[in-house]
């Protein structure tokens, strides 16, 4: 390999600046909307797998939004690349604390130069990772309108600039199918073509998938060719053993949340009736996919006829897998050693800059590190050709049009002739 392709990120994450609200939301809102404060923050407890936080006068300066009753502050392990190891901690930060490139735009593209990275689709840190934040709201009018605010500022300010390299990724309001509905279609008139999504509705108190609620969302995305994303996490919880156990215990597990969603999905129907939808699975990595994938397959021949699913998946879960969904890895040796069974036009790369588990600046030498040995073509899908593909991105037209005629020519030139 001569030289490791740029890499396209899949799951990054923005820190949201203080003036998006006020600059974005229409201003008859805005009083009723989030607002942005720096104030100390007190002792902050793990318990039962949930976080308690509360402000403290004389605690560290930390940035939080304060909206209708939640006090959200930003924490150094969502904000931790620039610090040591042992200085990643759920401590309280300010923005002027973090590497710009947390939240200014121009400074990102600066960190992706230094990374490695030449594009990136970046999920939400107050509105949480699928928009829990305003599902959660009391006054709807105002929820519906922060997602619409959210989502201009995606487009036009944190991407706008970019030439492309930062990629919009947006909200919908999860409370309302049919605006969800109307918010992909807006988005997607103006080019956005990724949606984020809750892995597990059910834990936020929706609908589940089963129940067909959500099928006029599925059909809009695939109609539109936008992907849905999902983020471990995105249901609000994340799997635990003991309720007592460090949170290095539900860091571990974390890969679960996207394994037990992906089983939803192969077992729901939902891939058979929209075969044009595309799910992306972040940060949970890779190595899980070859057993689950073989576990749902024996399940569906040895089992369909008690286990619910003879008469609504009609061929092996596998393979709308390899039809429909993506996952994605940065440190996953047991992903790359099974690559022929995860897919390899089904995996793509992250980096998840700015959080603790970034591999910024080091990504270079850590992807190498991953694909050494693997051939060429194999490495330009992994760090960057699958993700293009998946997110219908204006890179590399080039090469795929030289490599289709190069394929065409060498098909025609073995053909038989008068055939």
């Amino acid at each position: 390999m001569a030289e490791l392709p740029r890499i396209v990120s899949v799951d990054d994450h923005v820190i949201e600046p203080a003036h998006l609200f006020e600059t974005w939301l229409p201003a008859r809102y805005r009083a009723r909307g989030p607002q942005p404060l720096t104030a100390g923050i007190g002792q902050l407890a793990y318990i039962g797998g949930k976080y308690r936080i509360t402000m403290d006068p004389e605690g560290p300066p930390t940035d939080w939004w304060i909206y209708e009753d939640l006090r959200f502050p930003y924490k150094r392990n969502i904000a931790a690349v620039g610090f040591d190891r042992d200085e990643m901690t759920l401590e309280g930060i300010t923005r002027a604390e973090m590497r710009p490139g947390c939240w200014d735009p121009a400074e990102r593209l600066k960190d992706m130069d230094l990374n490695h990275v030449e594009a990136s689709l970046c999920f939400p840190t107050f509105p949480r990772f699928c928009g829990q934040t305003f599902a959660e709201a009391h006054d709807k009018e105002v929820a519906l309108a922060c997602v619409r605010a959210y989502n201009d500022w995606m487009v036009e300010e944190w991407c706008g600039d970019s030439g492309g390299r930062l990629v919009p990724l947006c909200l919908i309001p999860l409370w309302d199918v049919g605006l969800a509905v109307a918010e992909i279609e807006r988005n997607a008139a103006r080019g956005v073509r990724a949606v984020t999504f809750s892995e597990i509705p059910t834990h936020l108190g929706l609908p589940s998938i089963h129940s067909g609620h959500w099928d006029p969302f599925f059909a809009v995305c695939a109609e539109t060719g936008t992907v849905v994303n999902m983020h471990i996490g995105s249901s609000s919880q994340m799997p635990a053993a003991s309720p007592d156990a460090p949170p290095a215990v539900q860091a571990s597990l974390s890969f679960n949340n996207a394994m037990a969603s992906m089983m939803d999905f192969l077992f729901s129907g939902v891939l058979v009736r929209f075969p044009a939808l595309r799910l992306a699975y972040s940060e949970g990595q890779m190595g899980w996919i070859p057993y689950a994938l073989e576990r749902a397959d024996d399940v569906w021949r040895e089992h369909r006829a008690w286990g619910g699913v003879r008469d609504i998946v009609p061929e092996p879960p596998s393979s709308y897998y390899y039809r429909q969904i993506y996952c994605c890895f940065f440190r996953d040796r047991h992903g790359i050693a099974a690559l022929d069974a995860v897919g390899r036009d089904n995996a793509t790369f992250e980096t998840d800059y700015p959080h603790v588990d970034s591999t910024f600046p080091h990504t270079k030498e850590i992807a190498l590190d991953h694909v050494r040995g693997l051939d060429e073509e194999t490495v330009y899908k992994l760090m960057r050709g699958n993700a293009i593909r998946m997110l219908g991105l204006d890179l590399d037209r080039d090469r795929d049009r030289d490599q289709n005629r190069d394929r065409d020519g060498g098909r025609a030139a073995t053909r038989t002739p008068g055939r």
